[in-house]
C-alpha cells in the first residue's frame, strides 16, 4: 500500500495561523490560500490526528484541550525548525514580529525610552507594544512576552526577573503645602489617598510603626486605572499616591513630588517580571534577544536597586 506523505510542518504552520489570526480567512489571506483550502486542510488534520482541534461558529473560533495542546507544541516546532534555518545560513540575525504586552507605567517609563536602542541593535526584529494595566491572558491577546510587576499568580508561564525597586509615599509640593505634611501614619487619615480602580492583591498601604507594621485603607475622591495616571494625578496635586520608586523617582529628582513618611516606609519591594510560553532553550531568537536585552538594560538601571 502506497506511503501517504504528510507535510507535517505545512499543517502546523496553517493551524496555528488560523488561530493567531483568528480565523479561516484570515489566515487564507495571509498565506496566500483560500478559505476553503484552509477549512479542508485543517479538517484533514483533525481526522488525521483522531481529534477535534477547533471549535468552530460564526461569532468565534476557539479552541479545544486538545488543539490548545497541538497548538502550543506547534509553536514550539515551528521555532526550532526556523532556528535550525536561520542557524545554517550566514545571516543568522534574530528576525521577525514580538508582541510585548506590559502595563502603562512600565511602558511609559521603562520599555518605549529603551526602544530606539534594541532598534539599532535589532534592526530586523519588529515590536508590537501593547500597554494595559489590565492582567491579560498570553494566549487570548497572543502576547510573546508579558511584563508585570508584583507577585506572580502561579501558572504555567516561564518568568525571568527583570528588576526590583521599593515602594514610596509621594506627594506634590503644592498639595502638601495646602494639606500638611503627615508626621504618623494617622495622619493619612485626613488626606486624598489616591487608588487603583481594580482589585489589587495589597489593597492597604503598610507603614512601619516600631516593630510592627500597620496598614492604612487607601480612601479618596480619586481612583484610576493605571499606575501612570496616578501618577499625574499626584504631580497635579489631587492627593497622595503609593507606586514603585521607579514610576516617580523623576519626578522626586526634579522636585515634582515628595516623598511622604519614608522613615516608617516598610521597605516592601515589588519585582518586576518577564513572562512568557514555552521553556527557555526553545524560545525564538527573535523573543530571546529582546528578554536579554531588557534583563541587561534594568540590571543597570539605578531605579531598579534597593537601595534606592
Amino acid at each position: 500500500m502506497p506511503r501517504i506523505e504528510v507535510n507535517r510542518s505545512g499543517e502546523m504552520e496553517v493551524f496555528v495561523q488560523v488561530f493567531e489570526r483568528g480565523g479561516f480567512s484570515a489566515a487564507a489571506r495571509g498565506m496566500g490560500m483560500t478559505p476553503s483550502a484552509v477549512s479542508k486542510l485543517v479538517s484533514r488534520l483533525e481526522a488525521r490526528l483522531g481529534v477535534q482541534l477547533v471549535h468552530r461558529s460564526t461569532r468565534k473560533l476557539q479552541l479545544t484541550p486538545e488543539g490548545q495542546q497541538f497548538y502550543e507544541r506547534s509553536v514550539r516546532v515551528l521555532a526550532d525548525i526556523d532556528e535550525a534555518e536561520r542557524s545554517a545560513t550566514a545571516d543568522a540575525a534574530p528576525r521577525g514580529r514580538v508582541s510585548i504586552n506590559t502595563s502603562v507605567a512600565v511602558g511609559m517609563q521603562v520599555l518605549v525610552p529603551l526602544v530606539p536602542d534594541f532598534m539599532r541593535e535589532h534592526p530586523q526584529v519588529q515590536l508590537d507594544i501593547v500597554l494595559t494595566d489590565r492582567v491579560v491572558d498570553l494566549m487570548d491577546e497572543r502576547a510573546d512576552i508579558a511584563i508585570r510587576w508584583g507577585p506572580l499568580p502561579s501558572s504555567d508561564l516561564v518568568a525571568r526577573k527583570l528588576g526590583e525597586t521599593r515602594l514610596v509615599i509621594v506627594g506634590s509640593p503644592d498639595y502638601l503645602a495646602r494639606q500638611g505634611m503627615p508626621r504618623k501614619p494617622q495622619d493619612l487619615l485626613k488626606h486624598q489617598r489616591l487608588d487603583f480602580s481594580y482589585r489589587r492583591r495589597v489593597p492597604d498601604w503598610p507603614l512601619r510603626v516600631g516593630g510592627q507594621v500597620v496598614e492604612v485603607p487607601v480612601q479618596g475622591n480619586v481612583r484610576a486605572g493605571d499606575g501612570e495616571t496616578l501618577r499625574q494625578l499626584a504631580v497635579a496635586g489631587a492627593g497622595l499616591v503609593r507606586l514603585s520608586r521607579y514610576q516617580v523617582q523623576a519626578d522626586i529628582d526634579a522636585g515634582r513630588l515628595l516623598p511622604v513618611l519614608e522613615k516608617h516606609n516598610p521597605g516592601d519591594s515589588a519585582p518586576l517580571h518577564a513572562v512568557y510560553l514555552g521553556k527557555a532553550g526553545r524560545l525564538p531568537s527573535r523573543v530571546r534577544v529582546v528578554l536579554d536585552f531588557l534583563q541587561a538594560r534594568m540590571a543597570a538601571d539605578p531605579r531598579f536597586g534597593l537601595a534606592a
